[in-house]
């Protein structure tokens, strides 16, 4: 049974975009992004704990050292996406940091490995709208921008830096999504995951770590709602994702590369974000060039 799973790491993982957005995006507090790795490490680490020693998976030490590469591009990619939430709109970050399936797909072409006709089409929409995306966003006349953000109560400063973090994100996610597919020959996708919850959890226990001594600051006794949320969608949505792809991987893949569409819809209906008729031409592309190629994944891995 794919279609329930599939749902849930759709609904999962939108979810989690939509509450790491409000999480990281606290004008009055510089370290939010940390705080949110922290959290997600934190309920990563206990769900790691529950396969261990209650559902007592086979899991050794070898395991983890050996997916390390793995869990430490998707977790560094993860952490400049926090702080890239800061700097720019939910609805148009999501799609660009969901694009990773092209460069997966650009790193196989390197290889000698020709996409068919299809996957050029996929590959070039998405390549279209990230470019366009960023184009449209750099050279936005900035009163355009100032009258479109003040529905959503927040102003964003017009950057390079806004639109390279989450093209950032995307490459090192690829990245990890290529040397994922190597090391999961050889390896059990369950103990896989327990390997990357736990070095999520330790790295938040180094950010924490980090954040008490260095940076002097004192453990919040307040709870962030907004970043557990995130932290509990993120690791429901990579649990579901597990079975979702084991079920029907030519049915389950495209559903779920199409999670962005979601974010897009909650960044509009909870954060008021409103962009321009361009802005939603190029997202338009990226989805489409995501979902061809989530299409074309699932075939190919049944």
């Amino acid at each position: 049974m794919w279609f329930l799973p599939a749902l849930l790491c759709l609904i999962m993982w939108s979810g989690s975009d939509l509450f790491s957005k409000i999480g990281c995006t606290d004008k009055k507090d510089r370290y939010a992004p940390l705080k949110m790795i922290i959290t997600v490490g934190a309920v990563m680490g206990l769900h790691a704990f529950y396969t261990l020693f209650i559902e007592k998976i086979p899991f050794s030490l070898d395991i983890l050292v050996r997916y390390l590469p793995v869990s430490f591009l998707y977790i560094i990619s993860m952490a400049i996406g926090y702080f890239g939430l800061r700097y720019i709109e939910l609805s148009i970050s999501s799609p660009i940091c969901n694009s990773s399936g092209a460069v997966v797909l650009l790193i196989y072409l390197f290889r000698g490995e020709m996409p068919t006709r299809a996957e050029w089409f996929g590959l070039i929409l998405i390549i279209f709208g990230v470019i366009y995306l960023g184009f449209v966003e750099y050279r936005e006349d900035p009163e355009i921008r100032r009258l479109r953000q003040e529905a959503a109560n927040w102003q964003y400063e017009k950057s390079l830096l806004a639109i390279l973090l989450p093209i950032v994100y995307m490459l090192l996610d690829a990245a990890g999504t290529y040397l994922d597919s190597l090391v999961l020959k050889t390896m059990d996708e369950k103990a896989a995951n327990t390997a990357y919850e736990l070095t999520f959890f330790l790295a938040a226990c180094g950010v924490f770590v980090y954040l008490l001594y260095t940076k002097k600051l004192k453990p919040e006794k307040k709870e962030d709602s907004a970043k557990v949320l995130a932290a509990i969608f993120e690791t429901a949505g990579q649990f579901a994702y597990v079975f979702a792809l084991a079920a029907n991987p030519m049915y389950a893949a495209p559903m779920i590369s199409a999670y962005c569409v979601l974010s897009v819809v909650w960044s509009r209906v909870f954060l008021k974000e409103k962009l321009s008729e361009r802005h939603y031409l190029a997202i338009g592309a990226t989805v489409i060039g995501i979902i061809v190629l989530g299409i074309l994944e699932g075939r190919a891995e049944v």
